[in-house]
């Protein structure tokens, strides 16, 4: 299925996670940006810059795709 596509991503890899956010929040979604540490079955774990470590849920991912590491 195209939408889990996450599964099927590298731990290691720098990845970009659209999220799904609670209904009535001021916004639909945002955006985790950052390390992939895990993927499992319940979703994945990004190491961020801003936030450190932040689980989403599977069911939370709206879209999502790995992303080139920045230039220093």
């Amino acid at each position: 299925m195209a939408e889990d596509l996450w599964r099927t991503w590298p731990v290691g890899s720098r990845a970009m996670v659209r999220r799904r956010l609670p209904a009535g929040d001021s916004h639909l979604f945002t955006d985790v940006v950052g390390d992939l540490l895990a993927v499992d079955d319940d979703g994945v774990l990004l190491r961020t810059r801003r936030h450190g470590d932040v689980r989403v849920p599977g069911s939370e991912i709206a879209i999502g795709k790995l992303v080139p590491r920045p230039r220093r």
